[in-house]
């Protein structure tokens, strides 16, 4: 009987031989895990869905500029809504992305003006990693917040030393005009 249910070389077939094969070349597929990146930001960089040429559903995501400075239009990168997710408290959003992979961004940029007197503007586009985009989304968690807290100090000195305005006394006559 074990000769009845031994299998032939013949009866496996060849696609189950290759990703054998394919397999052994590889090595164990559980101890291969993809390191991913969280990036957080605020719900208020992501923009309107909208539908591509070729039918998925997409999602432009803005880009701050590392400097407040800068007045230039904030770069982007486009995405699947459903790789977009809300955090728990509902002000902000969080993307898991491959950490070696790369992110297409776009900048548009200022060429000049047209003889009509429109403006032209011009698309730069690169391949960004994922890392690098981490840190590009997420510069609000690196800002100095002790000036901040220094000005808090100060104030509250200045509005003791403030008069406070008087209230002006009020009647129960007034608004009661015909």
């Amino acid at each position: 009987m074990a000769d009845e249910n031994a299998l032939m070389p013949g009866d496996i077939p060849d696609w189950v031989k290759e990703a054998e094969e394919q397999m052994k070349k590889e090595g164990p597929l559980e101890g291969q895990e993809k390191k991913e990146i969280s990036i957080k930001f605020g719900k208020g960089l992501v923009g309107e869905p909208f539908t591509s040429k070729s039918g998925h559903q997409l999602v432009e995501v803005k880009i701050p500029n590392l400097d407040p400075a800068d007045k230039t239009p904030w770069a982007s990168f486009v995405i699947s809504p459903k790789m977009i997710h809300d955090n728990k408290f509902g002000k902000g959003v969080w993307m898991k992305l491959p950490e070696d992979g790369t992110t297409k961004v776009s900048k548009p940029i200022f060429i000049g003006t047209k003889p009509d007197g429109k403006n032209v503007w011009e698309r730069d586009v690169r391949d960004v990693p994922n890392t690098e985009l981490k840190t590009m989304m997420e510069t609000y968690k690196n800002k100095d917040r002790s000036s901040v807290l220094g000005a808090l100090e100060n104030k509250k000195k200045e509005a003791e030393k403030a008069p406070k305005p008087s209230k002006p006394a009020k009647s129960k006559d007034a608004g009661m005009e015909k």
